[in-house]
């Protein structure tokens, strides 16, 4: 069964391998300046694929404290269009000044859902966060 490719590209990127536990992957991509967070808490998704997610049970996390306790952010990066989508709709929707300088980008979803990219093209296309990161 194909697996979620978001750690093998982080690994192949940053070195954040699964052969890591999962603090230590962490551990790794902050020393490289890059912080995961997902746009929602949680919600209702009956399935696995996000295009199932029930919006009106859609809790979302606070990211304007992070905006506040972490404003060197300059960019966001998307795991496929979904989590772009609910960060529009509950977080800019919201007046928020913190957001005013953060760039965001799509990028294609690592889920194996998403088959129409190889985990080759998946990783060349994330590898704009290596790029941003090196930046900061």
């Amino acid at each position: 069964m194909p697996r979620n490719a978001f750690w093998p590209i982080m690994g192949e990127l940053f070195g954040a391998r699964l052969e890591l536990a999962y603090q230590q992957r962490l551990d790794v991509l902050m020393t490289c300046r890059v912080a995961l967070w997902d746009v929602l808490g949680s919600c209702v998704r009956p399935g696995s694929l996000d295009s199932s997610i029930d919006t009106y049970s859609a809790a979302v996390n606070d990211l304007s404290q992070m905006f506040t306790d972490y404003p060197t952010i300059k960019w966001i990066f998307f795991n496929g269009k979904k989590a772009a989508e609910m960060y529009r709709r509950y977080v800019l929707s919201l007046p928020d000044p913190a957001t005013v300088d953060i760039s965001c980008s799509t990028l294609p979803s690592t889920s194996p859902a998403h088959a129409a990219m190889s985990f080759d093209e998946k990783l060349l296309a994330w590898s704009v966060v290596c790029d941003a990161a090196s930046q900061a």
